[in-house]
């Protein structure tokens, strides 16, 4: 039977992130992809003037019955931006479709820069470790682990001992594995930090002059894919942020392309690194 991935997150239907990328990039992997829109945007919040919104929280129950009457599966969870309320009915649905082995893949999009994303409260941190709580991989960047873990955001000036208390931290919520994003020790670098409950491995790329909207989501789905297809968790988070790096240089240079990155001219590497 062919691997089949749920992905569960908001659709901003322009902008280049969410399940926009999602799902191309998973199907890129050669995975089918299933999704569950969580909400539907006009468009993300990034720079645009405004945006329309659209909650589907009360369909999730409904969506899961049918699945359910269908004998609907997956082998694997992704999660994305999420709200309070879904979560319960998110866990609901990880718990009623898994197939044997199914993965649980969390990232816990909430919070940049120090600052939660608007819209959630000062205790959604709390409701998002119901979610990190026995997934296979969690994948935060600096700020929401900052915030999983009640300690306040450090921007810059850490050292390793730092970081790899912090993944320590992070697995003790019940995650299996932590991709940790956002890491730097050196102005000229930026990498991620991959902790499997033993031992810790870093993965850096030049640090680009840009920074993009949607560049997690992109790596998460990367991550996502390549875990299905077999990678182990340091090749599929290596191969994310090459992905992510390939797909800023594709973008560079056009001023008119301000709201996302051009994903889609990354896919042939993606393919052909898979491959």
């Amino acid at each position: 039977m062919d691997k089949r991935l749920l992905t569960i997150q908001d659709i901003s239907c322009v902008g280049q992130c969410s399940l926009t990328v999602a799902l191309p990039v998973i199907s890129a992997c050669g995975i089918e992809t299933a999704i569950l829109p969580s909400s539907v945007l006009s468009n993300h919040t990034a720079g645009f003037s405004g945006w329309t919104f659209h909650d589907l929280t009360d369909d999730m129950p409904k969506i899961l019955e049918r699945w359910l009457t269908e004998k609907v599966s997956f082998d694997a969870f992704y999660t994305g931006y999420v709200s309070k309320a879904q979560i319960p009915h998110i866990l609901d649905i990880m718990e009623k479709t898994a197939r044997a082995g199914a993965l649980r893949i969390v990232d816990p999009v909430m919070a940049d820069n120090g600052k939660l994303y608007a819209g959630f409260g000062e205790d959604f941190p709390q409701e998002m470790k119901k979610l990190c709580k026995g997934a296979d991989v969690i994948m935060p960047n600096l700020t929401e682990a900052a915030f999983l873990l009640g300690q306040p955001y450090v921007a810059e000036g850490y050292d390793k001992a730092f970081i790899e208390k912090m993944l320590r931290d992070l697995h003790a919520l019940g995650a299996k594995n932590v991709i940790l994003t956002g890491v730097s020790f050196e102005a000229a670098k930026l990498g991620i930090a991959v902790y499997d409950g033993a031992k810790t491995e870093y993965y850096f790329n030049e640090k680009q002059a840009v920074s993009s909207h949607g560049t997690g989501d992109l790596y998460a789905s990367v991550v996502a894919g390549a875990l299905l297809r077999g990678k182990t968790l340091l090749e599929a988070a290596s191969l994310g942020a090459d992905v992510v790096v390939e797909a800023i240089k594709r973008t560079a240079g056009d001023k008119d392309h301000w709201y996302g990155v051009k994903f889609e001219q990354a896919l042939p590497y993606l393919i052909q690194r898979l491959a």
